[in-house]
């Protein structure tokens, strides 16, 4: 059974979202929730073209989201599906099989033209992000737009990284100028995106958009009281009950998390010990490739942690029931980043620092680098593929019949059919971790691996063709999700930069060029290192602070919109004043100052 949401023409209907329910659901569950849906319309109405369908489709799955019991205590026609004041209808009718899915169709039209224009042929030139934010919605095109800039940010790196490895490979005394240039890169390219984003969401209308007053989110639950704020009402759930969950729960698995991944790290470790002693002993073809195994397997190891603990975390953070989905997403990318650092980093910040052996630290760099490029290739683009051509093996005449009517208009029936059967996108989440994760493997140690800049440029190169293709052939469209920037992703970029910083002065003070300046004292080298650190780091921060976020004629643009929105103000007020003006008597004047 579906339930078809849509907006109501006078002389059409343009079907916007599909309510897909179990095909045994009963008729009084089905009606209760109809009833339940027209309770939340009200009357108005749109003009064309006024919203893209993209809002228009985040509108009604807002609406969808904050449908909440009233008096009900279990829902009709299912009394094992229990609800109470206050709970979210649509996640209980999921959590018992009742509602099997929710999403946004395709235009087919639109769809056929932006796919012409992204991705059906290689090209050199930008990608259509003015029509990703129309189809999609402003999340995923600066997503799309953070790829493309970040790209074309590596191309100097990678530039300057083939001479380099092809001339200056061995002598790892030069690697001290590869080093000083990611200081420079790394904060300078951050605080340039800033600004690119800012222009973005300018001409999308996002940038002075306010935040406004957020809802419960739909996973949320508690007891049904009031909110002091909106007097209305809605769950409460004590904040130290959360605090509690989040210290004594969260927090100690987390930790036993990066335990375990150091003592992954460790075997390692041990492995790599091993098959450098068989190398020792007899070297041969066959055990050159053997040092490359150990290195292999943990590359496969960490993807897999990383996969299990995403879970993990999200169940937890889940649990932890925060009120608003921003503060959802806040602890759920600060528990998944600081595993993936350590889980990614760790082995490589032991054998730079601690076992000081840059030969494998070169090694280590590369087999992890391109394996995991490999895997995330596989992962994403191959693999959901495949799975989709299975899960429409019974479907495949109207997939042959799809292909066969490209050029027409498929029946609405069959079209939901088929697009309810295809893989389900989760959001940006994973995509900016993966670039979260590159940005690191290019400026953290990339001076000993000049090359890792062309590995990242190619896999983004072929990320973007590859994403283009998911979002248009393999996955549902997604709802869009309003934003003026890419959020959290940015902290966690310029916490990286930080930790770049340090890192790199601590290769550069390992040189044997910057040892030879003090053969006597290694404190004095650690104290002038410590200083050029501290240095640069204030550096980058007087940067930051004197790079403006928002371009000039930006920043004019927004002063005379709000200079103009006052005065409009000030208009309406003055007019309002001399309605309340009775015959030259202020009488009725202090009635309007109260109100």
């Amino acid at each position: 059974a579906a339930v078809t949401v849509s907006t109501l023409h006078l002389s059409s209907f343009t079907p916007l979202v599909v309510v897909e329910l179990a095909s045994d659901t009963k008729e009084e569950a089905i009606a209760w929730l109809l009833d339940r849906i027209r309770d939340k319309q009200q009357n108005g109405g749109e003009g064309d073209d006024f919203l893209s369908m993209a809002e228009c489709q985040y509108i009604i799955k807002h609406e969808l989201d904050t449908l909440r019991a009233k008096d009900e205590t279990h829902v009709p026609g299912y009394t094992h599906a229990k609800l109470y004041p206050g709970k979210s209808i649509v996640r209980r009718l999921q959590s018992k099989g009742i509602l099997v899915q929710i999403f946004p169709l395709h235009e087919k039209e639109e769809l056929k033209r932006l796919s012409f224009s992204w991705y059906k042929k290689i090209k050199l030139s930008l990608q259509p992000l003015d029509d990703i934010r129309h189809y999609y919605g402003e999340g995923l095109a600066l997503y799309f737009g953070f790829l493309e800039y970040f790209t074309f940010a590596l191309v100097p790196m990678a530039l300057i990284g083939v001479p380099y490895y092809l001339f200056d490979w061995e002598d790892y005394d030069k690697y001290v100028v590869f080093a000083a240039f990611n200081l420079v890169w790394c904060t300078v390219i951050l605080e340039v995106w800033k600004r690119n984003s800012a222009s973005l969401a300018y001409g999308w209308g996002t940038l002075s958009r306010k935040k406004a007053f957020e809802e419960p989110r739909p996973g949320f639950h508690g007891v049904l009281g009031f909110n002091p704020v909106t007097g209305r009402e809605e769950p409460l759930y004590p904040n130290a009950k959360r605090q509690l969950r989040i210290y004594l729960v969260s927090l100690p698995f987390v930790l036993l998390c990066l335990y375990l991944s150091l003592y992954v790290m460790m075997i390692y470790f041990q492995m790599e010990g091993w098959a450098l002693s068989i190398h020792d002993e007899n070297p041969t073809f066959w055990t050159d490739i053997l040092l490359f195994i150990p290195s292999i397997i943990y590359a496969v190891v960490i993807e897999v942690m990383n996969l299990i603990y995403r879970y993990a975390a999200e169940f937890l953070t889940e649990w932890e029931n925060h009120r608003l989905e921003s503060s959802y997403q806040n602890h759920l990318v600060l528990k998944v980043l600081v595993f993936n650092f350590v889980n990614c980093f760790a082995s490589l910040f032991y054998i730079a620092f601690v076992m000081q052996d840059m030969m494998l630290l070169r090694q280590s760099l590369a087999t992890l680098l391109i394996t995991s490029q490999i895997l995330n290739q596989f992962m994403e683009a191959f693999l959901p593929y495949w799975l989709q051509r299975r899960r429409n093996k019974k479907m495949i005449r109207r997939v042959q019949k799809r292909k066969l009517l490209e050029d027409k208009e498929l029946p609405l029936a069959n079209q939901v059919r088929l697009e309810a059967d295809m893989s389900t996108y989760l959001g940006t989440f994973d995509d900016y971790l993966e670039l979260f994760l590159l940005f690191g493997y290019v400026s953290l140690f990339s001076c000993v691996y000049p090359l890792a800049a062309v590995l990242v440029v190619l896999n983004n190169i072929t990320e973007v063709y590859s994403d283009a293709f998911k979002m248009c052939r393999v996955f549902k469209r997604p709802f869009s999700d309003p934003a003026s920037n890419i959020g959290v992703w940015q902290l966690a970029l310029e916490a990286m930069s930080v930790i770049a910083i340090v890192t790199n002065c601590a290769l550069i003070g390992m040189s044997p060029q910057a040892k030879a300046y003090f053969p006597e004292s290694d404190t004095q080298l650690i104290l002038w290192i410590a200083a050029v650190e501290h240095g640069l780091l204030a550096l980058k921060f007087i940067l930051t602070f004197l790079i403006p976020d928002v371009p000039k004629h930006i920043q004019i643009k927004l002063s005379r919109l709000e200079f103009e929105s006052l005065e409009a103000l000030k208009k309406k007020v003055r007019t309002g004043y001399r309605v309340f003006l009775d015959g030259g008597r202020l009488h009725n004047n202090s009635i309007f100052n109260q109100s």
